[in-house]
């Protein structure tokens, strides 16, 4: 199963949000064990270092980027992303840039807490929970 994980499953885990961590920590093992192959849009990498810049030392960045790298496949942003998510007409363009991305890559879910905001996707959104039910 290929999947493209949103970033703020991602930072469930980081930043240890009790609510989420259980579902979201058990996505990231099957990708760490290669039972899922886990994407990430290369967007998501920048975006949560900005997020959790207060808390990072230099050190502590290139630990979780080097983390994250190991555990999930980066998938590269184009200049044909940009235009085809600027096209989707959505309220939220890195929303749209990962849509675009997941359907490149040929994903058949993007894992994301809010999957609200991924309903016009053509590839379906699960919350990690969902996804774990479909394994």
């Amino acid at each position: 199963m290929k999947i493209l994980i949103d970033t703020n499953v991602i930072l469930d885990v980081l930043c240890n949000r009790l609510e989420f961590l259980e579902a979201s920590s058990r996505v990231w093992k099957y990708c760490e064990v290669g039972q899922i192959e886990g994407y990430i849009s290369a967007l998501s990498v920048p975006n949560i270092v900005y997020i959790l810049r207060k808390e990072l030392t230099p050190l502590k960045t290139v630990q979780i980027i080097q983390q994250i790298t190991m555990i999930f496949k980066v998938i590269d942003l184009r200049a044909a992303d940009l235009k085809a998510a600027a096209k989707l007409l959505t309220s939220d363009y890195e929303d749209a840039l990962q849509m675009c991305q997941a359907g490149r890559i040929g994903a058949e879910y993007i894992v994301t807490r809010n999957i609200r905001d991924f309903k016009d996707s053509k590839v379906p959104a699960l919350k990690p929970s969902e996804l774990l039910e479909r394994i």
